[in-house]
């Protein structure tokens, strides 16, 4: 019998079943024959799964190097229309609009984990007739900003990138009005720390206004795949490696709500502002900001809690990341000054993207109000 007719005919299993029986000790006497069938056998398997893993490296290294996905009309216009500038040797995009003449308001919008300025488009142009100067940045490290790797990121740095763009537009002198979200409410509150005591550099706080940013640790519940990226150790640069637009996708789907998902140009747009720059190998640097925000809670929930400066927050109801009601009754228990505006029952955690009006009317209302 030749060995393909062993391995492949319909008798194989029985000699398979045959091989692993004489693995038994002393069940069966096998002939010569059969011990020699079974080795020949067993090399074949291992020549497979040789070939197999011979096939796999030259897939996974295409894999693991495809290049970013290109910009989409909507997303090449914002890069267009935007600007750099240089941060200790990094380049970081920013873009500003001058709104509304005779209003010497400025607005500084504050992104979120783990998207971009782009998160602002909804609701720009409604600012712009608001305020004087409208400016978002992406923060080191997202969007069209440097990533660079290896880096320690901290929020005490984006907070630095942040005054050093104040600075590079000449607002220093300017009292300024941030409106920030998730990520981006925690480097408001290091601001807003540094505004109070008076730190050299720092920005003047006209007013603060935060959204569904998780800035009290025991009410904040990270996604999966934040907790094994942030604690995974030598793995995490594995991981982020695998990381594809599906699972992306699904995950960023998780934290909006059901009936204000978003539409698949949008999460490929999301999904684009990450992977520039390779920006999917330094989530797992970024991620120890869930790690900051506990070392560093005293400070930071005390400069929300003891600051004079105009508070608001806007939230949706709906975040599975900070949940309602827990969530906004510990910020109304602890923040006694802020006001607050609870979204509709079906905004989840990107307030500003699922209902860009309510959010624009909520903040607006807010604004008008001192």
């Amino acid at each position: 019998m030749s060995l393909n007719s062993t391995y492949f005919s319909p008798t194989a299993k029985t000699t398979d079943t045959h091989c692993d029986k004489a693995q038994e000790p002393r069940m069966l006497h096998d002939s010569p024959q059969n011990k020699s069938e079974c080795g020949a056998v067993r090399r074949v398997s291992r020549e497979w799964w040789l070939h197999v893993g011979l096939l796999c490296i030259p897939l996974l290294a295409v894999y693991l190097h495809i290049p970013p996905p290109q910009l989409s009309p909507a997303l090449n216009t914002w890069h267009s229309s935007g600007h750099f500038f240089t941060f200790r040797g990094n380049n970081v995009f920013y873009k500003e609009s001058v709104g509304i003449v005779g209003s010497s308001d400025v607005l500084l919008l504050l992104h979120g984990f783990p998207t971009s300025s782009y998160d602002w488009y909804k609701i720009w142009d409604s600012l712009t007739q608001r305020f004087n100067r409208v400016i978002a940045l992406d923060f080191l490290g997202f969007g069209f900003s440097d990533k660079p790797r290896p880096h320690r990121y901290s929020i005490f740095e984006q907070a630095s990138v942040v005054e050093a763009l104040v600075a590079h537009l000449g607002l220093s002198e300017q009292r300024i009005n941030i409106l920030s979200h998730d990520y981006g409410d925690t480097v408001a509150l290091e601001l807003l720390y540094r505004s109070d005591h008076n730190r050299s550099g720092h920005v003047t706080i006209n007013s603060l206004c935060l959204s569904n940013g998780g800035i009290f640790p025991e009410t904040h519940y990270p996604r999966f795949v934040q907790k094994v990226l942030k604690d995974s150790g030598f793995i995490s640069p594995v991981l982020t490696r695998l990381i594809n637009f599906q699972l992306f996708s699904r995950g960023i789907g998780d934290v909006f709500g059901p009936y204000t998902q978003p539409t698949e140009a949008e999460f490929w747009d999301m999904w684009t502002g990450v992977r520039i720059n390779d920006g999917n190998l330094v989530m797992d640097s970024i991620l120890q900001y869930i790690n900051q925000r506990l070392k560093h809670r005293e400070r930071w929930v005390g400069a929300l809690t003891s600051t004079s400066t105009p508070l608001h927050m806007i939230y949706g109801p709906l975040d599975p990341v900070n949940p309602h009601p827990e969530f906004i009754q510990l910020y109304r228990k602890l923040v006694q000054r802020s006001t607050v505006s609870v979204l509709d029952e079906h905004v989840s955690h990107y307030p500003q993207l699922e209902d860009p009006t309510g959010f624009f009317n909520a903040y607006l209302s807010f604004i008008n109000s001192f």
